[in-house]
């Protein structure tokens, strides 16, 4: 069955960097764009990013443009997100999006 397992969420000053890691199984990852969301407390899911199924293809969210890098390894059946710059506003529970399926998140908290 599908499974998608992030990692890499933590807590971090405001201006730090963190690396998420959505690892995928039980499907073909390199078929299929992949994206990650964040949603804070009290608020909606929103889109950060999206990487199409080759890599060669990325959008982000306005909030994120510069500071963020979506990546994926085929290869290994990973996705990344390359966040930097981080600020209090980027504090929420990321989810990694493909094929369908949701992993369970991993909690971001920025300190100011």
């Amino acid at each position: 069955q599908v499974q998608l397992v992030e990692s890499g969420g933590g807590l971090v000053q405001s201006g730090g960097s963190l690396r998420l890691s959505c690892a995928a199984s039980g499907f073909t990852f390199r078929n299929f764009a992949m994206s990650w969301y964040r949603q804070a407390p009290g608020k909606e899911r929103d889109m950060v990013a999206r990487i199409s199924s080759s890599g060669g293809s990325t959008i982000y969210a306005d909030s994120v443009k510069g500071r963020f890098t979506i990546s994926r390894d085929n290869a290994n059946n990973r996705g990344y997100l390359q966040m930097n710059s981080l600020k209090p506003e980027d504090t929420a529970v990321y989810y990694c999006n493909t094929a369908a399926s949701w992993g369970q998140g991993t909690q971001v908290t920025v300190s100011a």
